[in-house]
């Protein structure tokens, strides 16, 4: 189905990226980028801590009389679930925890949100996502073929998170993204899902139910409003320790009872089948490529390490067989019906309404103002 490709010989991305370039030795761009990223964004050692200290204060300062100083939006996984234990224990914050509920939650994630914010003490809002509206455009999504089937509930993720802390007038976002396991990631695999422009012209075209309380956020809000005039701050902790992803599994295991899934994002049942079969076998694209390169890049696993993992099956049989079954109930269709979805012709992001340029040019502005 797909042509030969050329892999990196310092990573395992490969040209299963379109807009992947070599060097002379074999190197990819990726790992060109994430050197850089890495060496400007990632500080392991004492500067970390100090980088850590330093913010803890000015949060715990700001949030002082307030019943939250920050929040934090979970969703089970490795990333969030460890973030969490941070907050408490090493920045000494009192941060109210946030989990959207799209509709696809594992019973593995809501386990570990359950067991996390309990043992740490934590007050946890939940919000749940209208199911109809959810399915309706996680259909509409499906019909318009694009790459990126992730992006009705991240949206809504981010949306609501937002959104909860402006109405709590909470200024700082304790973020869970870090550059040990997310420094590679290629933009041609996806789109931003924060672009609401992109999402409404999809459901316009392919949906029949109004969205009336499925959470948004438009480019202004997410974008002008929300950053400079609530001036809310968003803060990467796990970007100022060592965080090494593997060793997290195993303290979290040891001291929460938490309980892996087994993949990144797998927490969630549709990401799960979006990220092991939908992407790979309609696009081509495996993203454990990108997060298996992303920890070679920060030297937490070698390349022969990552290799062997890409030799695994990205899914059971019997198992993918029973998901799709799954999801297909779920989303009121029929397998045959859900099958002739999966078959549609490729579509890019680009056919239909989006905000690209208006995206790019806000990083361009960006790029020069930090030169």
């Amino acid at each position: 189905m797909f042509s030969e490709v050329t892999v990196c010989s310092s990573c395992v991305m490969d040209s299963t990226d379109p807009n992947i370039s070599f060097d002379a030795d074999g190197v990819c761009n990726h790992c060109h980028e994430a050197k850089v990223k890495l060496e400007q964004g990632w500080f392991p050692g004492d500067e970390g801590r100090q980088q850590l200290e330093a913010i803890s204060n000015e949060i715990r300062q700001h949030g002082k009389g307030r019943e939250y100083d920050c929040i934090i939006g979970v969703s089970g996984g490795v990333d969030s679930s460890y973030l969490l234990h941070v907050a408490k224990h090493e920045m000494k914050l009192r941060p109210l925890v946030v989990h959207v509920d799209a509709g696809w939650n594992s019973e593995i994630a809501v386990k570990n949100i359950e067991q996390l914010v309990k043992a740490l003490d934590l007050d946890l809002f939940t919000y749940v996502v209208n199911w109809e509206e959810m399915q309706d455009l996680q259909l509409s999504f499906l019909k318009a073929s694009v790459a990126n089937q992730d992006i009705p509930q991240d949206h809504s993720f981010f949306a609501k998170l937002y959104d909860y802390a402006a109405k709590n007038d909470i200024k700082y976002i304790i973020n869970g993204s870090n550059l040990t396991s997310e420094s590679i990631l290629p933009q041609s695999w996806g789109y931003d899902a924060s672009d609401l422009k992109h999402i409404l012209g999809i459901h316009k075209q392919f949906g029949t139910k109004k969205l009336k309380t499925y959470p948004k956020m438009n480019f202004f809000m997410h974008r002008v409003y929300w950053p400079y005039v609530k001036k809310m701050k968003i803060v990467r902790p796990l970007n100022l320790i060592d965080f090494d992803k593997n060793k997290a599994i195993k303290f979290l295991e040891e001291n929460y009872g938490w309980r892996y899934y087994g993949g990144k994002h797998h927490e969630s049942k549709w990401t799960k089948f979006f990220q092991a079969y939908y992407l790979p076998e309609k696009f081509g694209f495996d993203k454990r490529k990108a997060h298996l390169s992303s920890m070679i890049a920060s030297a937490q696993i070698t390349r022969e390490q990552a290799l062997a993992e890409l030799t695994k099956p990205l899914y059971d049989e019997s198992e993918l067989v029973q998901d799709k079954r799954y999801i297909a109930r779920k989303l009121a269709i029929t397998d045959e019906e859900f099958d002739n979805l999966l078959s549609l012709p490729n579509k890019d992001y680009s056919d239909y309404p989006n905000q690209i340029s208006l995206l790019n040019g806000l990083r361009n502005v960006k790029r020069i103002v930090r030169k």
